[in-house]
């Protein structure tokens, strides 16, 4: 015969052995997740080594000199004469350096400006 107790262990063990199949089958996706990720994240790694490697072949300067010699006809390449660089004070002026324009009276009125400057008739009533 069994009791209750024995029959509310037994349902208690069942979902204990419920519960803990569900977090160990959880903890196992998200162990393939991490897998998968890793991969992932070591093939970009390894494409970034190859393009640095590829950037620092391209980039000797035997080759680009040897290119340079090969197309000097078609590029028609000369040094750039010192008088083409430009010094700092030769540069326009930032927009953040420029002084404020002058405001007047009705710029004050921020309302009444915009509806004075906007030319476009839109059908809006103005307040």
């Amino acid at each position: 015969m069994l009791r209750t107790l024995d029959i509310v262990l037994i349902v208690i063990m069942t979902a204990a052995a419920t519960v803990t199949y569900t977090i160990k089958h959880r903890a196992e996706n998200k162990r393939e997740e991490v897998r998968r990720l890793d991969a992932a994240i070591k093939l970009e790694e390894d494409t970034i080594d190859l393009l640095k490697a590829d950037w620092a072949l391209l980039t000797q300067p035997n080759r680009l000199e040897r290119l340079v010699a090969a197309f000097a006809a078609d590029l028609q390449l000369a040094p750039t004469p010192p008088t083409q660089l430009a010094r700092p004070e030769e540069l326009p002026m930032l927009k953040a350096d420029l002084p404020p324009p002058e405001e007047d009276k009705k710029a004050k009125d921020g309302v009444a400006a915009v509806i004075e400057a906007d030319n476009i008739k839109t059908g809006s009533v103005a307040r």
